[in-house]
């Protein structure tokens, strides 16, 4: 056998950073290029190269399968490698049991989606896209203008007619018009949007792959124009109120671990939400806030880019996350904190993100006004027995770069400083991240879970390290600061961070301020 330290030598030749668990593992298997065979095949599937039990453990089913195509031997090294962790098939259980003794009467969970560990086939991704298909199917047949709506397959001579399709290609022509190869469940079909016709063009423009929309037609045979067409929208009828004055903050990229934390900041707002002000006015309201939404990216991370060590104050991540619970402790209990995940988190990349566990963040399942929740989730606020609540989606962000990549309007209109244009683009489209090749996601055999299929009347994000404020149809969009300066990586794309900013939302009178919290770190 080799030593361990050969092993992370060998690999980190071909790229991949092993920790001392692989590291071991590997020597027992004694088998190189199976080694480097599985980590290529990791790293399609999860973009990491910190290679970790954790990431292992993340991927079970895919790791598995994938042993399962070899020796017995080997299989059977595998299986004495998580003999150790008795806990991997119980700690969901152990997730849900911890939160339900949480008891808020005025939060609820309605959505916190997480998919078990399983062996992803091709399969998967096509009952996603029916799934996805079916559900704005039902969504769109609703328009009132969409008339004589017909199946792709029933099409023949029809000379005015509407079909609702998924978008399977989009170019545009020598002459500027774009083309669009949609499909259903009966079959395929191409169109063609005249730049002629403005406004359906204008609309057209912000078409990407794998939408599912609504057209109006009129044609046959192989030239079918688009006269308009319809995306399934998002909308609430009334702006709802609370009956009394409480508040809502929302805060977003803390980043806890790095270099770069902005910590005299966040003690001074840790200060203010304890009321440590000489403003009486101000503690007034300080005294009603109730919730408190953490939108991702709550620590830094190990290994989340090559170059990130050196940029670590904090180097372990599960004291990354003992320190972040520390900070969370000195906010008032009488305030409910819901956190989801973000990239920088000890939770797999493609979302649905689960939430962060007691493997790593164990000091934060024990904060009693902590809800651990999913990204993307949707939590109800303020519910009572005579109204409903104010449904807030939660969602990090991550699929906002691949919204401004592909949408040239976002693109021009500098859409990385004001998110909420981007977060209008997910709630007229009515996804998160539409694009199969865009933002990485696991497939459910049960839904599209980055679909929008209750709408919220809060829609708040954070990624982009920027505070925006934006209404779209009477709902509220609320895009959380950092508490992180600038990183060498935001300087070279040109982001400039807004750190520091906290949203203060009056849920009865609707006004929003923005506190800043900014103070000189030395």
């Amino acid at each position: 056998m080799e030593t361990n330290e050969n092993i992370i030598r060998h690999f980190a030749k071909k790229g991949f950073l092993l920790d001392k668990d692989i590291s071991e593992l590997f020597n027992k298997i004694a088998d190189n290029d199976f080694g480097e065979s599985l980590l290529t095949h990791l790293f399609a599937l999860t973009k990491q190269r910190i290679i970790s039990k954790r990431l292992f453990e993340s991927n079970l089913n895919e790791v598995k399968s994938f042993f399962a195509k070899f020796s017995p031997e080997k299989k059977q090294i595998l299986d004495s490698f998580f003999l150790s962790n008795p806990f991997i098939e119980k700690k969901e259980e152990k997730r849900l049991e911890i939160q339900e003794k949480k008891v808020f009467p005025t939060v609820k969970i309605l959505s916190s989606n997480i998919i078990p560990y399983k062996k992803i086939e091709v399969r998967d991704f096509v009952t996603h896209f029916k799934n996805r298909y079916n559900f704005f199917k039902d969504v769109l047949k609703e328009r009132k203008e969409l008339t004589n709506l017909l199946s792709i397959n029933k099409i023949g001579n029809s000379r005015s007619f509407s079909i609702i399709g998924l978008v399977f290609n989009k170019r545009v022509t020598k002459n500027k018009n774009i083309i669009l190869e949609v499909e259903d469940i009966t079959g395929k079909v191409n169109l063609l949007i005249s730049c002629d016709k403005k406004e359906v063009f204008d609309k057209a423009k912000e078409i990407v792959l794998d939408d599912v929309i609504g057209f109006k037609c009129s044609g046959n045979g192989d030239l079918i124009y688009v006269n308009d067409l319809f995306f399934a929208d998002s909308f609430i009828v009334d702006k709802k109120r609370a009956e009394e004055e409480v508040y809502a903050l929302f805060i977003s990229d803390i980043h806890i671990g790095s270099t770069l934390f902005l910590e005299k900041s966040f003690l001074k707002f840790l200060d203010w939400i304890n009321g440590r002000i000489d403003d009486e006015k101000m503690k007034e309201k300080i005294s009603k806030i109730k919730y408190l939404f953490i939108l991702g990216d709550n620590v830094d991370g190990v290994g989340v880019h090559p170059a990130q060590e050196p940029l670590l104050k904090i180097k372990d991540i599960k004291d990354q996350y003992k320190a972040l619970a520390e900070l969370l402790e000195r906010i008032p209990k009488n305030i409910t904190m819901i956190m989801c995940p973000g990239q920088h988190d000890a939770v797999r990349v493609p979302e649905p993100q689960p939430p962060v566990d007691e493997e790593f963040g164990l000091e934060l399942t024990k904060i009693n006004n902590l809800f651990l929740v999913s990204n993307p989730a949707l939590i109800e606020i303020e519910s009572s027995e005579r109204k409903p609540g104010f449904k807030v989606g939660m969602y990090h962000g991550a699929s906002m770069h691949d919204w401004i990549d592909s949408i040239e309007d976002l693109r021009q209109g500098q859409a990385n400083k004001n998110p909420s244009k981007v977060v209008k683009y997910m709630l007229r489209h009515r996804h998160l991240s539409p694009m199969h090749a865009g933002n990485v996601y696991v497939p459910s055999d049960k839904e599209d879970m980055q679909m929008i299929k209750e709408v919220p009347d809060i829609m708040a994000t954070g990624d982009m390290h920027r505070t925006d404020i934006d209404m779209y149809n009477n709902i509220l969009i609320v895009c959380g600061s950092c508490w992180q300066s600038q990183t060498a990586f935001e300087e070279k794309v040109g982001n400039i961070p807004d750190p520091c900013k906290v949203p203060m939302l009056n849920l009865k009178t609707r006004e929003i301020k923005i506190l800043d919290f900014t103070e000189p770190q030395n």
